[in-house]
């Protein structure tokens, strides 16, 4: 009776296990740090954690994970068909929709003294002293964020 009770079980619990890991699969990412413009947070060739989506929840000095922007911040030409086939870049929202322009991104978004970040767009910087971002293409939209880097795994 004891081992029928367990083989009755365990095709549940392997189920069960599946299920969870087919989840985290769908809520969490590994991205490796290319680049410098996030030193020194990360160094190149480190690899993060990211809570996928949560675009909702962001909020201003989180680091985000999200499509490149073609020139003049467009999102990439076409959905890709996967992470893999898609540039990924990572960077700090510096100011969200409400907040006031910051004055180092004002020349990059056409933006005047006291304008703010219009609903549906964030500003990102990288933390280091070349980074390419807003102030170089604008704003973010917030519907190319992947997700939230919640921690550096190496």
């Amino acid at each position: 009776m004891q081992h029928l009770v367990i083989s009755l079980l365990s095709p549940a619990v392997v189920a069960g296990v599946v299920a969870g890991v087919a989840a985290a699969r769908r809520r969490f990412v590994v991205v490796r740090v290319a680049g410098t413009s996030m030193v020194p947070t990360y160094q190149p060739g480190d690899r993060v954690l990211i809570r996928r989506g949560g675009r909702a929840v962001l909020r201003r000095g989180q680091v985000v994970v999200f499509r490149r922007l073609q020139p003049g911040g467009a999102g990439s030409s076409g959905r890709a068909s996967g992470l893999r086939d898609t540039e990924w870049l990572i960077k700090r929202v510096a100011a969200m929709p409400g907040d006031r322009v910051p004055d180092q991104v004002a020349p990059g978004v056409h933006a005047t003294p006291g304008d703010v970040v219009p609903a549906g767009r964030l500003v990102v910087l990288g933390d280091g002293p070349t980074s390419r971002d807003s102030r170089h293409w604008g704003y973010l939209p917030v519907s190319e964020v992947l997700g939230v880097v919640i921690r550096r795994l190496s």
